[in-house]
């Protein structure tokens, strides 16, 4: 999800407590019947007349409507005010939510006009953002609900994750276990993979399996990411057991450099195979990882290079997320809390 989508929230009564903290969650706009005049340096949208709202922000003001959308007519009417100048137009439909803003996307994206649409939860709000791939330009979430707003904005962050190489200092094997593959319904690309590993502070970049061979097809929705006693790391920042990813289940895909997005899970696949026990060390941090003992398993080297786990040797560096270790409890951190694993 983009990082400049508008977040806007237009709660029923405009509250100073409940303006300070929204504006703590990062919402830097409202929705309401009046000016801020108000503490909390928020900008407003309000209304100026007939369907007219203007958008007031940094000592300027941008002109919008708000448009009722039960047709492809009332697309059109909208896109023609679009482009005859508004700087902002509003979608409100009814039942029908995707089809229409899909056609309003379609027709409007390519007009200089923020396309904003209402939203009452979190789940609404995904969908906005993601419509034909592109998105609204922001959503007017209606809700009091801090922990609805806690929601939506949690859905915009893009955690950027600090890679480091680490050196591998053992490779061996240590017989059969239960291995994962996540099976994502995204299909990822060259240098995406998923961070995994036997400490929650020490993780492994595995590698997709967008590469194929004369023996296997490319599999690029796959991550053959590890024993299901690993740990991995949900979009919002707790870690889970690669035994409990499932269909539904929401997992992060980070590169090389650290940069990330989220994917869903579309099917775990557990089986019985050989295994591998990796260990890595960087210069404060060390921690392992037992992987499948198969060619279509790979590490990523700090080039970008692919080198397979069957090829990994002492000496070899391949990329890792490392922090100082810290509790955990039920996958949230806790940093105070002594821990020992080893």
């Amino acid at each position: 999800m983009s990082e400049n989508k508008n977040i806007i929230v237009a709660p029923t009564k405009v509250d100073p407590n409940f303006l300070q903290n929204i504006y703590e969650l990062g919402i830097r706009t409202i929705f309401a019947d009046t000016v801020n005049t108000f503490d909390v340096p928020l900008n407003v949208i309000r209304p100026s007349g007939d369907s007219t709202y203007v958008w007031e922000s940094d000592n300027n003001e941008r002109a919008g409507r708000r448009y009722h959308i039960l047709s492809n007519a009332d697309i059109q009417i909208m896109l023609n005010d679009a482009s005859a100048g508004l700087d902002f137009v509003i979608a409100d439909v009814d039942d029908w939510k995707i089809i229409p803003l899909e056609n309003t996307i379609a027709k409007l994206h390519d007009v200089d006009s923020k396309i904003l649409v209402v939203a009452k939860t979190a789940d609404e709000v995904r969908k906005m953002f993601s419509i034909l791939d592109i998105g609204v330009d922001g959503v007017i979430l209606e809700t009091d609900s801090i922990q609805e707003v806690s929601n939506t904005v949690s859905l915009q962050d893009q955690s950027s994750f600090e890679m480091i190489p680490a050196r591998v200092t053992a490779v061996r094997e240590v017989g059969d276990g239960e291995r994962v593959c996540v099976d994502t319904a995204s299909i990822l690309h060259m240098g995406e993979g998923l961070l995994v590993g036997n400490r929650s502070n020490f993780l492994f970049l595995i590698h997709n399996e967008s590469v194929g061979s004369s023996f296997t097809s490319p599999r690029p929705f796959r991550v053959n990411a590890g024993a299901v006693h690993c740990y991995t790391l949900s979009p919002d920042g707790t870690t889970r057991y690669l035994s409990e990813i499932e269909s539904g289940s929401e997992v992060v895909v980070v590169t090389k450099s650290g940069a990330s997005r989220r994917a869903i899970t579309g099917r775990s696949k557990i089986e019985r195979r050989p295994m591998l026990f990796v260990t890595a060390t960087t210069s404060s941090e060390s921690g392992g990882i037992i992987a499948q003992n198969a060619e279509t398993i790979r590490f990523v080297r700090p080039d970008g290079e692919l080198v397979s786990v069957t090829h990994l040797k002492e000496g070899d560096e391949i990329m890792v997320h490392a922090t100082p270790a810290a509790g955990r409890h039920f996958g949230m951190k806790v940093a105070s809390e002594y821990i020992l694993e080893k």
